[in-house]
């Protein structure tokens, strides 16, 4: 089973990457945004307890995304491997990832990371707010705090996968075929 961590800060391009390689290795996706909709949309139990955290302001705890994130695996029956989007966002959240793994008999391959300088990803997500409807691409302010948080609280979880010999960096500066080309040359590497 092929399991690979798409990582990069807002604006990286790990959306697009995303589908292309969805599409070229028969992936299951798992976005934690994607999640979190899903159970709240269906009114799920993962989902009610979500949303009391979120009612009160609170981040919802690493081991309640978790168990979103096994939920999705075992519903989604016999797959040929994941494609982690966003995911894991913090060091705890990559130590459970790892245990879970270890639950279903597998593992991650690798983490690809999506390497782009901050004034590029500034452009790209100030472009894309023009056309996503996202208030938050919109305001550069908040740009800002998104590319800080990753800074601060995201980044640390390539140091995690560095010291396990599955960290690889890919230039996220190029035409949309080049970075894919590259990113397909590491995972036919770790598979």
């Amino acid at each position: 089973m092929l399991n690979i961590v798409l990582f990069g800060p807002p604006g990286a391009g790990k959306g697009t990457q995303s589908a292309k390689l969805i599409e070229k290795y028969n992936l299951t996706h798992i976005s934690t945004g994607d999640l979190f909709r899903k159970h709240l949309g269906e009114g799920t139990e993962l989902g009610k307890k979500a949303q009391t955290f979120m009612d009160q302001g609170r981040l919802v705890p690493d081991s309640l995304v978790i168990d979103m994130v096994r939920d999705k695996i075992k519903g989604d029956g016999q797959v040929n491997g994941i494609i982690f989007d966003g995911f894991p966002r913090t060091v705890a959240q990559a130590e459970a990832l790892d245990q879970l793994m270890s639950e279903l008999e597998t593992d991650i391959n690798g983490m690809v990371a999506l390497e782009v300088p901050e004034d590029e990803l500034r452009n790209r997500i100030m472009e894309r707010g023009k056309t996503s409807g996202r208030t938050d691409d919109q305001d550069s302010e908040k740009v800002t705090t998104r590319i800080q948080v990753y800074e601060k609280e995201t980044l640390p979880v390539a140091e995690f996968y560095k010291k396990q010999d599955k960290f690889f960096s890919i230039n996220g500066v190029g035409s949309i075929e080049e970075i894919f080309n590259n990113i397909c040359g590491v995972i036919d590497q770790v598979k």
